[in-house]
């Protein structure tokens, strides 16, 4: 059986109906990409990827069932449904479970006219081509360019329909340097593109990064425990924005109550200086999130506004399980921190002992915010200079902490397609040698 996406949805929920749901959902969606691999700086792969994803939700008397297959043949599709219902009917019930009321029904465009594999090749041949002649010491260690395509179709027994189109392109490297007997731990960069108007190594952080892996092939560690400043750069935002999404906002930390924020809805949780954002519809975020994962129409939001906690992060369910309000998207990676007024080399001057924080590793925070782990890619702050390449250096923090006074946010933004960060200036930092 061949059928369009609207068509398996509708016979996807009225089987799931039919088989004892009171509430049902599905998502259908057709995806197709093509894509270059460059190993060790050469080109090894074109390849085109197909993936073909049925998602059901089924709701009996609070009983939640989910299945989620990659076929959309009618056997397939037959199968979901019993497998959903079947887990449904052995689940404990949840008054929190539900799926979207119907508001506004709508179709959502952004593709971008289709693929130019051809400029894509350029561009990525290009890229090898600047890092060979401009960057010899550098070893490429894994290339991925890419174009994306995803057609899918929202629906539920609520009435709720959704259909959407996504076109991108896509660029990531993964490299080191080195040079004689010395390496460089591996980095990393990459971008979502709506065109490919800008030459990957342009992109994002790219040329910084670069030359700092090359700068890292000559490292030392700091010669005593210290407690300063870091600036964290746009290309290590995990570190601080996802830990405060995930330890304080969203739904696991405010469902199970460990969120040192549970309670803190309206009020001054950050310097005044922070405003944190949700930003899907942003013209700078590519192909984001139109429909939530929960089925509903996607808005931007503030979380954090002027250092005030405007809303969590939850979903439907959260928001139900929690009593609060339920955030406007669930494109939780789609990031904004707006920028600030410090420009970054005023930044950097001021600060006389400190650190320039690139990459980060270490064990994921718990719910108290604490944070320690190893500077990667980093490199030392002396009296208002960026100087040596760091190595065995141990950052330790309280992220919620060092939210309180924030000494300057920048001017300027990395855009990568799918976040935008200025870098950040956070105090109160203990700096050590791991050795």
């Amino acid at each position: 059986m061949s059928m369009k996406r609207q068509d398996i949805a509708a016979y996807a929920l009225e089987a799931m109906k039919k088989a004892g749901a009171d509430k049902a959902a599905c998502s259908v969606t057709q995806a197709r990409k093509e894509e270059f691999n460059i190993e060790a700086g050469k080109f090894t792969l074109l390849r085109t990827l197909f993936d073909d994803a049925l998602s059901l939700k089924a709701l009996c008397d609070n009983k939640k069932g989910v299945a989620i297959v990659n076929k959309l043949d009618k056997d397939s599709i037959d199968k979901a449904v019993e497998d959903c219902i079947t887990l449904a009917k052995h689940a404990t019930p949840d008054e929190a479970e539900d799926i979207a009321e119907k508001i506004e029904n709508k179709h959502f465009d952004q593709s971008i006219g289709g693929s130019d594999m051809g400029l894509l090749f350029s561009r990525t041949n290009d890229f090898l081509k600047q890092v060979k002649e401009e960057y010899p010491q550098i070893n490429l260690e894994g290339v991925v360019s890419e174009f994306t395509s995803a057609n899918t179709v929202y629906a539920n027994s609520k009435g709720a329909e959704f259909e959407s189109a996504k076109e991108n392109y896509g660029f990531s490297a993964m490299f080191s340097a080195s040079e004689g007997e010395k390496s460089s731990s591996f980095n990393y960069y990459g971008a979502n593109l709506a065109s490919l108007g800008t030459p990957f190594i342009d992109l994002a952080m790219g040329r910084s990064l670069l030359e700092e892996s090359i700068k890292s092939l000559n490292t030392r560690a700091v010669d005593d425990k210290f407690v300063g400043k870091i600036i964290v750069t746009p290309h290590c935002y995990d570190m601080i924005w996802g830990t405060i999404m995930n330890c304080f906002l969203t739904d696991r930390a405010l469902v199970e109550g460990t969120s040192r924020w549970k309670d803190a809805l309206g009020t001054v949780v950050a310097d005044k200086k922070l405003t944190m954002r949700l930003v899907p519809l942003h013209p700078a975020i590519i192909a984001g999130e139109r429909v939530t994962s929960d089925g509903y129409e996607s808005k931007d939001a503030d979380l954090i506004k002027n250092g005030v906690l405007e809303s969590f992060a939850l979903s439907l369910y959260g928001a139900l399980k929690t009593g609060n309000k339920r955030t406007a998207n669930t494109a939780f990676s789609n990031i904004e921190i707006v920028a600030g007024d410090t420009p970054l080399d005023e930044m950097i001057k001021s600060i006389d002992h400190g650190v320039l924080l690139n990459r980060f590793s270490g064990a994921s925070p718990g719910p108290s915010g604490d944070i320690s782990g190893v500077a990667k890619n980093s490199f030392l702050i002396e009296n208002g200079k960026v100087t040596d390449a760091l190595s065995e250096t141990m950052v330790s923090f309280n992220v919620i902490d060092i939210l309180k006074d924030i000494p300057a946010i920048s001017k300027e933004q990395i855009k990568t397609g799918y976040n935008i960060m200025p870098w950040c200036c956070f105090d109160g930092i203990t700096i050590s040698s791991s050795k």
